[in-house]
């Protein structure tokens, strides 16, 4: 299939999903963290497809790859943050069970994207 712009990437049409559970997850908080932590986690899931987008509408793949090494970042990140919740007993592993899972298919579609692309560039 012909990629004619980011929205045809199944990687960030998942990350769109992830950002609806990050926010829905993140509505459950206390108020305190409205800020703080809600805040971060917000920042994070939405900086992935949106650093997925940016890159793939940059004009060289070197550029591309750097751009989706920023999205793994950030879904790292993301990922510490909703453990941090479980830590700190906001959620549970079953609440936020759908949003891990997703992020940690997002980090594999994203580490083999880069790797293609890499590969293709290297030729």
């Amino acid at each position: 299939m012909y990629i004619r712009n980011y929205r045809d990437l199944l990687v960030w049409q998942k990350a769109m999903d992830l950002v609806i559970e990050v926010y829905q997850l993140t509505n459950l908080l206390p108020r305190e963290e409205n800020y703080n932590l809600s805040s971060q986690m917000r920042r994070a899931a939405v900086s992935i497809p949106s650093n997925i987008a940016e890159g793939q509408q940059r004009k060289s793949t070197k550029e591309f790859i750097n751009f989706l090494s920023i999205a793994r970042g950030s879904n790292a990140e993301l990922q510490t943050q909703l453990l941090i919740c479980i830590r700190l007993e906001y959620f549970t592993e079953k609440q936020i069970h759908h949003a891990f899972t997703l992020s940690e298919e997002i980090s594999k579609i994203l580490t083999k994207l880069s790797a293609n692309l890499s590969a293709i560039s290297d030729h």
